[in-house]
């Protein structure tokens, strides 16, 4: 499963027929949490799951061929962890996601899609962190700096929950 940098894939589907639940994609604990919500959210409204999956660039640059090696494994990790979420949105959902790979700042990204109107972005779900370094720089830089720039809603889901409560809950 393949994206283009800047766009996406999935099925082709009418903006106006779907809530559509965007969660980011990475490596935190909370990733499981968030997912689960959306996923349940979305079976639940007759709606759809986008996934964001920011490649951050490579700090490397002191030789071409060597950076392009970085950008390009790094490319490969992401492919191959979206293909892994991507399998578990479809399980729980009956429903390919959409997906979009994106290279850069992972909030200024974040940010671009939600701007994009084509993506037509409905609610973003972000998992927290529950430990004593605070909920996550994405989810903290969002509360703290982005709350009045978004325009539509964030449902943060602690990292903590269990399934049987996220299931409670939707």
């Amino acid at each position: 499963m393949a994206a283009d940098t800047d766009g996406a894939t999935g099925a082709a589907f009418d903006h106006e027929e779907f809530h559509t639940y965007l969660c980011v994609v990475d490596q935190s604990e909370e990733l499981h949490q968030a997912l689960r919500y959306a996923c349940n959210r979305a079976k639940a409204t007759g709606g759809r799951i986008a996934l964001l999956y920011v490649i951050e660039p490579a700090e490397f640059n002191h030789w071409m061929a060597v950076g392009d090696l970085m950008r390009h494994e790094r490319r490969q990790e992401a492919e191959e962890m979206l293909q892994v979420v991507a399998r578990t949105v479809q399980q729980r959902t009956s429903s390919v996601p959409v997906i979009y790979i994106r290279e850069g700042d992972v909030l200024s990204e974040l940010l671009n899609l939600l701007k994009d109107r084509d993506a037509a972005i409905s609610v973003l779900v972000l998992g927290a962190n529950t430990g004593s370094t605070g909920p996550g720089p994405l989810v903290s830089q969002l509360t703290q700096k982005m709350a009045g720039r978004i325009h539509i809603p964030v449902t943060i889901v602690p990292g903590n929950m269990t399934d049987d409560e996220i299931d409670a809950i939707t």
